[in-house]
């Protein structure tokens, strides 16, 4: 048995060359992918579809593993399993269709295809025939139905070899990878960014990762998951990286010298200068998002323009006009969707009242007040990972940290306060009150400069809405030797 890779249909339109260099191109990436799996793997180019030899010691659970691998490498339109056997009549050929149909025809419609190549004493519609009528004699179940069966029994006769196509699956289509260059996606981890990705992967695009760290080591760890299953199911005949860049101390000068309402707008905007920055340093010519019009308030019109302009190069945004629901049936389709519903959420990085119709000569205006050594700094001190090690560093266990879970326990608590590490805005639509512990109000980007002052024979217990952001801010504050400060999680 072997696999017979069906083309892409768009890639069988283009022109001789063209269809040539993408041929060669799908046969790197082929063997590529089934290196990992072990050698003796044959894979040679045709037409209009390439032939994949399995080592003679291969086992069923091997053949599975290839087959998964292969209905996931982009330009595949279909992949075939398939025997190659010497034709000798239409009785011997019946007889070998029976072996192999008989137990899936049972109480379902079929029809028998037949495709030639060379000279026969006979035409496919007979062949046909007599293949239908021993099938139909052997399965009474069975019917025939030429317009929309539920099996098609196929079987090319090629000169005296014929080839029995035992079974079809649907392949991921798109352009072989690589064919198509490279770009830069910024992604987050929920449902967008990740489908964004590989719509662009399947698209033959070379695909790297930018994510901005605003949330800590556990949010990274989840974005780093999502990036290294994309990579592993769908990208893996190609080594990618994965970028990093620290952006809390973004956020925090954000807060301090931007209105409210403008945050979510300029902090777009920071994330495009920066992204175009690091893409033109690592030759990547192109950006794209996981931005979808008017799914949240700075994706309007009006707001996508403003950001588009902070950027140096190119943004392509797949997901443009796409329904939430799609986005997330993608998602689940091909396998993001478990990482997005647990993905950590972070808090003080948006704006509490944000402008959908944000203008111009405002936005302007408020970013002459903000501190652009702060993003030159988080560019400074981006990392970079490898594709194939994304998931390596995870193996390091995260500082401890005294974590006081609701009210009650709180109340255990001796000698404690509790710092309240929201925005102005944030803290004033929903008070914490919390009767007979001090609560101080320090917001987060004031937090690490006012730190060093509180006494330290006593435990902070810092807070926040969704749990993050303070647990970021204890992670910096322990770095700094400062073991005196921990999280307050309300009930």
């Amino acid at each position: 048995m072997y696999y017979l890779l069906k083309l892409f249909p768009e890639i069988t339109i283009k022109s001789r060359s063209v269809r040539r260099q993408m041929t060669r191109c799908l046969v790197g990436n082929v063997r590529n992918v089934l290196r990992p799996l072990g050698e003796g793997f044959r894979v040679q180019g045709g037409w209009d579809a390439l032939h994949v030899k399995l080592p003679e010691t291969a086992t069923p659970a091997l053949s599975q593993q290839v087959e998964a691998a292969l209905v996931r490498i982009p330009g595949v339109h279909e992949v075939q399993s398939v025997d190659d056997l010497p034709f000798l009549s239409f009785d011997d050929t019946a007889q070998h269709l029976l072996t192999a149909w008989q137990a899936s025809l049972t109480d379902r419609s079929f029809r028998v295809t037949v495709k030639r190549r060379g000279r026969h004493d006979f035409t496919s519609e007979e062949m046909e025939r007599y293949l239908g009528q021993a099938l139909l004699d052997a399965v009474p179940s069975a019917r025939v139905n030429l317009g929309q069966p539920e099996v098609d029994v196929r079987v090319d006769v090629i000169d005296n070899r014929m080839r029995l196509v035992r079974h079809r699956h649907p392949g991921l289509g798109g352009y072989p990878l690589g064919v198509q260059g490279q770009a830069m996606t910024l992604i987050s981890g929920g449902y967008d960014s990740p489908v964004a990705a590989w719509k662009m992967i399947r698209r033959g695009i070379k695909t790297h990762f930018l994510f901005f760290d605003l949330g800590g080591v556990g949010h990274e760890q989840a974005v780093r998951q999502v990036c290294h299953h994309l990579w592993q199911a769908y990208g893996r005949s190609h080594r990618v990286h994965f970028f990093s860049v620290p952006f809390e101390g973004v956020v925090a000068e954000l807060q301090r010298s931007i209105p409210d309402g403008l945050i979510g707008v300029v902090l777009k905007r920071m994330m495009m200068r920066a992204a175009s920055r690091i893409a033109a340093r690592a030759g990547i010519p192109m950006l794209v998002t996981g931005d979808a019009i008017a799914q949240v308030s700075s994706q309007s019109l009006t707001n996508l323009a403003l950001i588009d302009e902070a950027s140096d190069l190119p943004i392509l945004r797949p997901l443009v006009a796409e329904d939430k629901q799609d986005i997330i049936d993608t998602a689940r389709r091909i396998g993001t969707a478990r990482f997005a519903e647990v993905m950590p959420e972070v808090c003080g990085a948006i704006s509490q009242r944000p402008n959908t119709q944000a203008q111009r000569p405002r936005v302007i205006a408020a970013e002459q007040r903000f501190d652009f050594s702060v993003l030159d700094t988080a560019i400074e001190r981006l990392t970079m990972t490898r594709s194939e090690r994304l998931l390596e560093q995870m193996t390091t266990p995260e500082p401890s940290l005294h974590v006081v879970q609701g009210a009650h326990e709180l109340a255990r608590e001796k000698n404690v306060s509790v710092i309240d590490i929201r925005p102005d805005a944030e803290r004033d639509s929903t008070p914490l009150t919390l009767p007979s512990i001090e609560c101080l109000q320090i917001p987060f980007y004031e937090l690490q400069a006012q730190a060093e002052a509180l006494p330290a024979d006593r435990r902070y217990l810092l807070y926040c809405d969704q749990g993050v952001m303070s647990r970021v801010q204890a992670l910096h504050l322990l770095d700094r030797g400062l073991t005196h400060f921990g999280i307050y999680r309300g009930a």
